[in-house]
């Protein structure tokens, strides 16, 4: 299992490397150059000038390079065109919103998607199974952003059981020292506050995980009517072992590796593709920053938030990895 853990961080430096290439030559193969792709093709030579001086872009390519990748090994990504601040310092603020409410989403969509799916194949062809397939389609086509203007309409506006925008409710004077708000809230004893940011989660997150709800629904589907009809699965029933511990210990167990394989690329996506959801809850993570760095040209954002994005991906990635490994004894031996 070391080994294992080992050659995945010894992946990550080829992969980062490729993609700080990739990004370095993205920035300077804009239209005019990236000083004229930011100020317009209105700008003046003098101030396209400036801007190339200021961001080095006068430099010899190489040159350009060493600093780019010297700058990124410290931690270095530049400063926000937008703010003006340390793009770190910006993800650094925004992130642990992002994660909150991606892993919020991800847990709503393996407690409903798991068993949805478990039951769609202990009753495959009946009336139960059709229903579990449709809602499973429902949930892959409609669109993330009328989604949540739906529920935000329906549950905030109409009905107001939940609020409608931001994360915690302004009046509550609440201590913030992670920025993952339940989390404050539990550790400093603010209860009220942890339960206030909890209920400005549902909406959001439901709207954010209803599409990995669906995805994780019909691989479970898949894979529990796959393992049912495995030969070892026949064996057990053959020699007359329960049927419920048939289900736990063969069934269910041999089945949870695609739906881990899917759990973690779900993950990614929604920290990384949140950018719609948290701009219509005036969520303020970093989908709704990349959301204004994406219009503005902000490529120090950008470039950012793709190597964020890459290092999110790897870490998944070794996790499911490792969780392949506890769950099957034949992935740790090989």
């Amino acid at each position: 299992m070391l080994r294992l853990i080992g050659k995945r961080l010894l992946l990550l430096i080829p992969t980062l490397f490729g993609l700080s290439i990739l990004l370095f030559l993205w920035v300077r193969a804009l239209p005019g150059g990236p000083a004229t792709a930011l100020l317009g093709d209105k700008a003046t030579p003098e101030a396209v000038a400036a801007v190339n001086k200021a961001y080095g872009f006068d430099r010899p390519i190489l040159e350009q390079y060493f600093v780019y990748m010297s700058k990124i090994l410290t931690g270095d990504f530049g400063r926000s065109i937008l703010t003006n601040r340390p793009v770190l310092e910006e993800f650094a603020a925004r992130f642990p919103a992002t994660l909150e409410l991606s892993i919020f989403a991800i847990i709503f969509a393996v407690v409903v998607g798991i068993p949805l799916g478990y039951w769609a194949a202990r009753n495959v062809g009946k009336w139960q199974d059709h229903l579990a397939v449709l809602f499973s389609l429902f949930g892959v086509v409609i669109p993330v952003f009328f989604l949540a203007f739906l529920l935000k309409w329906v549950f905030a506006v109409e009905l107001g059981w939940l609020p409608t925008d931001g994360r915690q409710d302004p009046r509550i004077d609440a201590t913030h020292y992670t920025n993952f708000y339940i989390w404050d809230g539990i550790s400093t004893g603010e209860f009220d506050a942890a339960w206030d940011a909890f209920l400005h989660l549902i909406l959001p997150g439901v709207a954010l995980g209803t599409i990995p709800l669906a995805i994780i629904a019909r691989i479970t589907r898949a894979a529990v009517l796959e393992v049912q009809n495995a030969d070892y699965v026949r064996t057990a029933q053959a020699k007359g072992l329960a049927p419920r511990l048939i289900r736990s210990r063969f069934v269910i167990r041999n089945s949870m590796l695609p739906v881990i394989t899917t759990m973690g690329l779900q993950l990614g996506l929604l920290i990384s593709g949140a950018v719609l959801t948290e701009t219509v809850f005036a969520f303020n993570g970093i989908g709704s920053f990349l959301w204004g760095a994406i219009f503005n040209l902000d490529f120090p954002v950008l470039q950012g938030f793709i190597i964020f994005i890459a290092l999110i991906y790897s870490i998944i990635n070794l996790i499911v990895d490792v969780s392949y490994g506890l769950i099957d004894p034949r992935v740790r031996v090989s």
